[in-house]
């Protein structure tokens, strides 16, 4: 099944019941009073947090969710009953937008359950309406329409460490070696079309799909990517040294995080990996490292063939994620 991360609903809060008039009759008394009950209650939409990043997929052929209408009221003053409420499960990480409102709400917590749309008031019956100066009411109201909006819902990933870099810069390759995932590898442009998921330590590592110049404002496969790093506490920028000009490679990818959502990616702590250590020499992969830490930054070696620097560069991010 394919990986879903955006989708558009239409969603319906419940209709709350009307009020009815009724009139309570005693033995031995032709006419005691009114007795219509008030109408129960529409249903509320929840949205509720679940650790399933492919769950939006299963909603594809379901684009409709509506909560139970309200009943109407009944004799004796008795309410009509409340509508069910509706919980529709959705990833931890959703972001749900409501198109009518503008309203925003987010799911950060397994279990984590927030109301969307509220069901309508049930009517009253004609017993509400009995005074001094009307004690034979005739008037009854209809029950109220549930709030119904065009819900977007939009997957940003929760993970504490997330993988970016050009494509075939070695990060789906990398997740594997330290998590022990089996991402799909191959050596051409954008084998990764969904995010992959590792864990290290017990910690969660994304690994992004390659992203290319432009990215950030809509161009090749890697952009709409871009915000499953947004909730990551560490970037870990792969950079190929088996490229020509491994520096422009780091800088393209350095400019698309800090335009992407007016830079909330820009002050986000990374670590540069120089991946694929092996095709250089020690000298010239040291030398490469050296260009980097002078301009500021963390960086790191590894080659996926040698265990040696796997394991190391695993207790490393363990030690910087922990």
């Amino acid at each position: 099944m394919a990986f879903v991360d955006e989708l558009t609903i239409e969603a319906a809060a419940g209709r709350g019941g009307d009020g009815v008039v009724r009139w309570l009759h005693l033995k031995g008394k032709e006419y005691s009073g009114p007795a219509g009950g008030n109408g129960g209650r529409g249903g509320d939409i929840y949205i509720r947090g679940v650790r399933d990043i492919g769950l939006l997929a299963r909603y594809r052929g379901e684009k409709k969710f509506a909560a139970h209408d309200g009943g109407e009221g009944e004799s004796s003053s008795r309410d009509g009953r409340s509508g069910e409420d509706l919980s529709i499960d959705l990833p931890v990480g959703s972001v749900v937008h409501n198109g009518n409102t503008g309203e925003v709400f987010e799911l950060l917590e397994e279990g984590q359950r927030v109301m969307v749309l509220r069901g309508g008031r049930g009517g009253a019956g004609n017993a509400a309406f009995k005074s001094s100066i009307n004690r034979t009411p005739l008037q009854s109201t209809d029950g109220a329409e549930g709030e119904h909006a065009t819900l977007h819902i939009e997957l940003r990933l929760i993970a504490d460490a997330g993988l970016v870099g050009l494509p075939n810069a070695g990060k789906t390759s990398l997740l594997n070696a330290l998590t022990g995932a089996s991402a799909k590898v191959a050596n051409y442009p954008f084998t990764t079309l969904d995010p992959n998921l590792g864990v290290l330590h017990g910690l969660v590592v994304a690994d992004i799909p390659g992203l290319i110049e432009g990215a950030s404002g809509g161009k090749g496969l890697g952009h709409k990517f871009l915000r499953h790093i947004a909730r990551t506490r560490l970037i870990l920028h792969c950079v190929s040294v088996e490229s020509q000009h491994p520096e422009v490679d780091w800088s393209i990818v350095r400019q698309e995080l800090e335009a992407f959502e007016g830079g909330v990616l820009k002050d986000k702590r990374e670590v540069i990996i120089l991946t694929k250590s092996d095709t250089r020499t020690p000298r010239e992969v040291e030398h490469l490292m050296d260009i980097f830490k002078k301009k500021g930054r963390e960086v790191v070696s590894v080659s996926v063939l040698i265990d040696g620097e796997v394991k190391a560069l695993a207790e490393e991010l363990g030690r910087l994620l922990r």
